[in-house]
């Protein structure tokens, strides 16, 4: 019995230590306002380009209100199903992904922190 306490213990601080971390290593967004472009390569080939400002914190409200994104809703956060008119058919394998000043996005549009200067890249991908 005495063991199973002791492991619990530990289990709950390295639970609480995770979070801490996770709190003070997670990007956090700028205040301000902030000049970002979004690059858009569609399923042909053709590419768009927008540049413009936003006083959004986050990526999904930069993008929503320029309308360049719609989706659904899910567990973890919008499901980006639709980028600049082009509809991703889920059926053909087909879906939506971004880079953030050339590196693959960890987050998604609803926790990616925006910064003055950012690029955002999104590509229509084939294939799962």
């Amino acid at each position: 019995m005495k063991k199973e306490r002791i492991a619990l213990g530990i289990f709950v601080l390295l639970a609480a230590l995770c979070l801490v971390a996770y709190q003070f290593l997670s990007p956090k967004p700028a205040d301000g306002t902030k000049e970002i472009t979004v690059n858009v390569v569609h399923l042909a080939g053709e590419e768009t380009s927008y540049t413009f400002t936003t006083q959004a914190e986050y990526l999904r409200q930069a993008l929503e209100e320029q309308k360049l994104v719609s989706g659904s809703e899910s567990e973890y956060g919008l499901w980006v199903q639709t980028v600049d008119g082009e509809t991703a058919n889920e059926a053909n394998q087909e879906w939506w992904g971004y880079d953030v000043n050339g590196v693959r996005a960890e987050y998604g549009v609803d926790s990616q922190p925006v910064h003055d200067g950012d690029v955002f890249l999104f590509t229509l991908n084939v294939g799962w």
